[in-house]
Formats: C-alpha cells, sequence, structure tokens
C-alpha cells in the first residue's frame, strides 16, 4: 500500500503521507464504531486541507451525532474541494455521503448503488445502506433487510476475508433470517478485529435471535472494558445486557445498566440511541411488570423534547411517542401524532 490509497486499494488525491495515513486510520476506526475516529480525520485535514475525503468522513461523524449544521457545513466543504481536486471515484463519494448528510434519502440511495457498481470496494459508501440505522433500513422499504442481504452478497467477491465486511454482511445475513450463518460469518469478522464494536453489536444480535442470552451476557462482561465509555454503541451494547438481565426477570440490574450508561445524566450516546434506547428499556421494564420510578420518565423526557423537539425520524417519533404515553402527556402526543399523519400525507 502506498500513501495514495486507502486500506481496499482505491486512490487518493493527497501526496501528502500524514494526511493518507491519518485517513485511513480514521475509516477503519469509523467502520469499527471505534473512538478516536474524529481525531483521526482532523489530522487528515490539517495534513492536507485540500483533500476532500477526510472533510466528508468527518461530515459523516458528525451526523452520527445528529450535528446536522456541522455536518452540512463539512459536507459542503467536501465538494469544494473535490470539486477542485478530485478524481472520478471521490467525485461519486463524496456526492453520496453528501446526499446522505442532507437527508435526501432516495437521491441517496440511487447514487449509493451507482457508486458501488463502479467501485464495490468503496466500503465507506457501502457502508451507507447497511447497519440497523442505515439508508436502506431508514427508507420506508419493507424488504429491506433482504435488500442489505443481497447487496453484501453481490459484492462480497470483492472483500474475501476482511473484517468490516463480514460483520456486515453477517449481520445482514442474521436480520434476515439466516441467523446461524450470520451468526458464524459476524464472528469471523470480529475474531479478525475485536476493537470493533459494530461486530460486537453484530454478533449479540444473532445471539439474541438464537437464544444464547447467557453467552452474549458473558461477552459483553469481557468485551466492554476495552470499549471506552464514550464509544458510539458503548451504551447500546449495554442496553443489549440490560435486556438479557430482564429476560432472567433482574429489573434491578436492568436499572442498575439504565442509571450507569443509559440515563440522560450519565450517557455520552449519541441522540437517536439516547431516546431510543431510554424509551425502549423503560417501557419494557414496565410491560414485564416491574416498577419504573416516575422521575427517571420524567427526567427521559425532557431531554428528549430537547433533542427532537419537532417530528423528524419515523424512528426517533416512534420512541417519543412511547415517552408522551408514559408521562401521560396526551397533548405532547397528540401534536406528535398530528405531525407522523401530515407528514405520511405529505410524503
Amino acid at each position: 500500500m502506498t500513501a495514495h490509497e486507502d486500506r481496499y486499494g482505491l486512490s487518493l488525491s493527497t501526496s501528502s503521507h500524514e494526511a493518507a495515513s491519518a485517513y485511513r486510520e480514521g475509516v477503519d476506526l469509523m467502520l469499527a464504531g471505534w473512538t478516536g475516529t474524529a481525531e483521526a480525520l482532523e489530522r487528515a485535514i490539517a495534513a492536507d486541507p485540500d483533500f476532500a475525503l477526510p472533510h466528508i468522513a468527518r461530515a459523516r461523524v458528525h451526523a452520527f451525532y445528529q450535528q446536522g449544521d456541522l455536518a452540512r457545513q463539512k459536507a459542503a466543504v467536501a465538494r469544494e474541494r473535490v470539486a477542485k481536486r478530485g478524481t472520478e471515484r471521490e467525485r461519486s463519494h463524496v456526492e453520496a455521503l453528501a446526499l446522505a448528510i442532507e437527508g435526501r434519502l432516495p437521491e441517496a440511495i440511487a447514487s449509493t448503488l451507482k457508486h458501488v457498481d463502479a467501485w464495490p470496494r468503496d466500503a465507506v459508501v457501502l457502508s451507507l445502506p447497511l447497519g440497523a440505522f442505515g439508508l436502506f433500513a431508514f427508507s420506508g422499504m419493507p424488504d429491506h433487510d433482504r435488500a442489505r442481504h443481497e447487496l453484501c452478497e453481490r459484492v462480497a467477491q470483492h472483500y474475501g476475508e476482511d473484517w468490516w465486511f463480514l460483520t456486515m454482511s453477517g449481520w445482514a445475513m442474521t436480520e434476515n433470517g439466516d441467523v446461524a450463518r450470520g451468526r458464524g460469518v459476524t464472528e469471523r469478522g470480529f475474531d479478525l478485529r475485536r476493537q470493533n464494536a459494530h461486530a460486537a453489536h453484530a454478533v449479540l444480535h444473532a445471539m439474541f435471535e438464537d437464544g444464547s442470552i447467557d453467552a452474549a451476557d458473558r461477552l459483553i462482561d469481557e468485551w466492554i472494558p476495552s470499549y471506552d465509555r464514550a464509544g458510539i454503541l458503548h451504551g447500546h451494547i449495554r442496553w443489549h445486557q440490560a435486556l438479557g438481565a430482564l429476560e432472567h426477570g433482574d429489573a434491578a440490574r436492568a436499572l442498575a445498566i439504565y442509571a450507569d450508561v443509559l440515563q440522560p445524566s450519565a450517557t455520552q450516546a449519541p441522540p437517536l440511541n439516547v431516546i431510543t434506547d431510554g424509551a425502549s428499556l423503560l417501557w419494557r421494564l414496565s410491560a414485564y411488570g416491574h416498577s419504573v420510578p416516575e422521575s427517571l420518565w420524567l427526567e427521559a423526557d425532557a431531554t428528549a423534547q430537547k433533542l427532537f423537539p419537532k417530528s423528524s425520524l419515523p424512528f426517533a417519533d416512534v420512541h417519543m411517542a412511547l415517552f408522551t404515553a408514559a408521562t401521560q402527556n396526551q397533548e405532547a402526543l397528540a401534536a406528535r401524532l398530528a405531525a407522523i399523519e401530515q407528514r405520511l400525507g405529505d410524503g
């Protein structure tokens, strides 16, 4: 590998060894859901400010945390830089990510699939439609699990035993119903790079589907000390552990996990995870017949209203409805439902 290629052998339009090296590091950390991603990308930008790809990757990290203004600003810079100095592949790469960041989902999906057909080893673009929060999952398509699986199958020949691709293709298999095969493929990817939160998460999904609740609990206990609390999936992975505790009727442990990493005063998760993990766990506790202190609902609801004051993502709206129902805020619930119905009508 030269300083002018990424880890997948695609050329990079920078002459700076430092920028290329930092960009490769930042991409790997991003694909692994690991801490240090933003810092590595900022080093790449500092080493070569005219290199477009670290700008758009940094924009994507901002988008993960619902920092929309910053994400769009970085995307605009990336478009400007790549127009002045970028290959055809890099221009297409920037455009696909920018469309996703701007929330233009149909255009982003079309751009992504066209790009992947031309450059199947561009993992950053390929990552856009994959995963639980990917373009396919948020597109409204009823068969998004099958679409993810079929996309991975289509490009599998280009990746071989790549740790990131095994993680995502195995997860797609699991979600599409092939749990045994999916778990095996995901575990292969996890074994190749243990510092990979997306792999840990995907394995947990397979374990939940096949009933390996105790094995999942042990995996989290063994692995989570290696993952910083600031990691993008740290809280969500512990949320999975809390669900396992509920399966065993251990509400006290589930609430302890909530207090440790999911409660608004403790969490370092992105806003979407803050509301979805918090609402879903508290609701499950109540649905399973366990007592949930009203103060927990009120605190979580207050935070959620600040983070998502208006109807936005349907996935967020569903969880916001749980908050309004649990706190018996009929006015807020009616307003949220009306906004959802209006958006559905507009669509």
